[in-house]
């Protein structure tokens, strides 16, 4: 653990999404894709930029949610449940000049089987050093607006979302076990420092950050509960305390 250090205190917009489908692409998956078990922290970013409209055009938006300006964690609000689902995709490549209605079905579709996550709910916790970019989200929020359509992964994958309200975090450290309600990065985690005795834990290994070709330039461990229930950790660097709605939360955010 690292030496104390003095508390911090910041302004944290919570509010929750939901959806009757979600896919996050695998990027390493080739034939019928794949879907990450929770939402990587750039399809977090793409969600939040639809809602208060920053710019799609060369993926301008990801400047606005780098590492060193945004602080987003997530919260598990249902079991994690998948369905597989066969979609037809069309040969646009061999189709060119072809309007889409006269795309022949011989040849000019294909069949592939598409893994979704179904019913799925989260929570959100999100910080942004610009003021104006944070008030503009809980402006938006707070009227149920958003620019763009937000999704879940795919563009038909429509969300839905609810304004929970602004709370103040401060930032804690501790050399025991503690439970925390979001997901985890695993660096965070001190080494054998977890409690496995309370649920069903899993890791997986996500992109984190992404610049604007959409090229990943961080990957991150994220260590979550399939049925969206605390983690017992012990951590190495700071975790936040948070209450609202009469209870209290601790979480970390994905860095």
């Amino acid at each position: 653990m690292n030496e104390n250090k003095e508390s911090q205190n910041i302004r944290i917009l919570v509010f929750d999404v939901w959806g009757d489908f979600a896919h996050f692409r695998r990027f390493y998956t080739t034939t019928s894709p794949l879907s990450f078990p929770i939402p990587p922290r750039t399809a977090l970013c793409g969600l939040i930029g639809a809602i208060i409209g920053k710019e799609k055009e060369n993926n301008a938006y990801l400047n606005y949610f780098t590492l060193g300006y945004a602080k987003i964690g997530l919260k598990l609000l249902k079991p994690i449940k998948t369905t597989v689902i066969a979609e037809n995709l069309i040969h646009t490549k061999n189709s060119k000049g072809v309007g889409m209605n006269l795309i022949k079905a011989n040849g000019g579709r294909s069949q592939i089987n598409f893994e979704f996550l179904k019913d799925q709910k989260y929570r959100i916790y999100f910080h942004h050093i610009d003021e104006e970019l944070y008030n503009n989200l809980k402006r938006n929020l707070i009227n149920h607006h958003s620019i763009y359509t937000p999704c879940l992964g795919l563009s038909e994958n429509i969300a839905n979302f609810k304004f929970i309200g602004e709370v103040e975090a401060q930032s804690n450290e501790s050399e025991n076990f503690i439970n925390i309600e979001s997901i985890v990065p695993s660096e965070m985690i001190e080494s054998k420092g977890i409690n496995f005795e309370q649920g069903e834990y899993f890791s997986i290994k996500v992109p984190i950050e992404l610049n604007t070709e959409r090229i990943p330039t961080k990957y991150s461990d994220i260590l979550f509960e399939k049925n969206g229930k605390e983690l017992k950790v012990k951590l190495k660097s700071l975790y936040w305390s948070l209450n609202y709605d009469d209870k209290s939360e601790n979480i970390v955010f994905i860095e």
